[in-house]
């Protein structure tokens, strides 16, 4: 079954292009140009990146406006829209930057490496009026969409449980110095892995209550962790596990799974295909009692320009559309775009992970206590007020 709306692109010669600017060129940044730069309802109007040779490579091969300095581009370049793919260290001010200009943004994920300055910019985002949004790319994917739907439909029932996994071989070796080594540039596998399945939980189950038993272990990183595993408590007794490790070399790239178990069902599903057992009594259109399967390749729609995986050119099909006012571009009905305020909850989460990684004393044994930090001997680190305040705070936020 198809559930997604179909994306309009623009045929009407009196509609004005958006003008994009791209801030950072590593990975994230040049997928990101790959798409944004044949978008046919898209202005490149200028990149900048600390790299002397990439400007170079593409103003010379390109032609585009190149530039070295954030500040002096948002101040040279007319632009309507910037897409932030630096170090999440640098966020916060080129993320303000942007919005005080008042450009719409889109950000590369996690937000911010403190809960308080994503809210700070959910609050600059509202008070300027701009379209915000996070490179939480796994909401685009047709899989997990699916999911959200079957859960909002009730199509398991009452949730239990919540496994989510995010697997990959980034650190196979000893790791070098770049910002991904380093914890105070947002490196990590905490940062850069965990960040995704969390958002997922988020998403699916809500705010959560508290979290215990963080491990972050070292493999081959020497300043950041290469594996994170939690327990995460939501309301009504439902419990999540997390397990993530970025230096596993027996997956070809990476790889995110979430496996839900509820009173009348079980999905599990990653980017391919969303298993999903149903013991009813409440069967969606579709579906039967038993095991279904639905794979991505039937649920998706065509994308404008695929580069990596179509959900990378979803994200940013929809983020044009929203800075275009288009109604054609909403999402899957009862999926929510990856905005500023759903960023800050991921970001508290990712918060309460260290503070309960810290709260404990190291009690593991000699030949492991080099690999793996200790669990936490508090048991659990308890954050329902101020995690409710940080999403409560944000939707208040928004609703105004």
């Amino acid at each position: 079954m198809d559930t997604h709306r179909t994306y309009t692109r623009n045929d009407s010669p009196q509609l004005r292009p958006l003008k994009v600017a791209v801030i950072g060129l590593g990975k994230m940044g040049l997928s990101h140009l790959s798409i944004i730069k044949p978008h046919p309802d898209v202005t490149l109007t200028a990149v900048c990146d600390a790299s002397k040779l990439v400007l170079e490579v593409l103003h010379k091969y390109t032609g585009v406006e190149v530039y070295s300095d954030a500040t002096r581009m948002l101040a040279a370049v007319e632009t309507d829209a910037v897409v932030v793919a630096t170090p999440t260290a640098s966020h916060l001010d080129l993320v303000s930057a942007a919005v005080d200009a008042g450009k719409h943004v889109f950000c590369e994920k996690p937000l911010t490496l403190r809960p308080e300055d994503s809210l700070a910019l959910v609050r600059a985002a509202h008070t300027r009026q701009v379209h915000h949004q996070v490179g939480y790319h796994y909401r685009f994917v047709a899989a997990f969409q699916e999911c959200k739907r079957l859960l909002d439909a009730g199509a398991v029932g009452r949730v239990v449980h919540a496994q989510a996994e995010a697997y990959g071989p980034v650190i196979l070796k000893t790791s070098g110095s770049t910002w991904r080594s380093r914890r105070d540039q947002g490196g990590g596998c905490l940062y850069d892995y965990a960040a995704h399945p969390i958002d997922l939980l988020n998403w699916y189950l809500g705010e959560p209550l508290s979290v215990s038993g963080t491990v972050m272990g070292t493999i081959l990183s020497a300043e950041t962790e290469d594996e994170v595993y939690a327990t995460i408590r939501y309301p009504e007794g439902v419990s999540s596990q997390l397990s993530v490790n970025w230096s596993d070399e027996s997956q070809r790239k990476m790889s995110t799974r979430v496996r839900i178990w509820g009173t009348h069902g079980t999905i599990d599903v990653d980017r391919q295909e969303c298993q999903v057992y149903l013991r009813g009594p409440d069967v969606p259109d579709g579906y039967h009692q038993g095991w279904n399967v639905r794979y991505t390749t039937d649920l998706s729609n065509p994308v404008n320009h695929y580069v990596r995986g179509e959900e990378y050119s979803a994200q940013l099909d929809y983020f044009v559309d929203r800075c275009l006012d288009r109604s054609s571009g909403a999402m899957v009905e009862g999926s929510g775009a990856a905005d500023f305020a759903s960023a800050a909850q991921t970001d508290e989460v990712i918060g309460m992970l260290l503070r309960d990684r810290d709260s404990g004393t190291a009690t593991a044994r000699p030949d492991v206590a080099v690999r793996t930090a200790p669990p936490s001997r508090s048991g659990r680190t308890a954050r329902p007020g101020r995690l409710r305040r940080v999403g409560a705070t944000a939707r208040k936020i928004l609703a105004r």
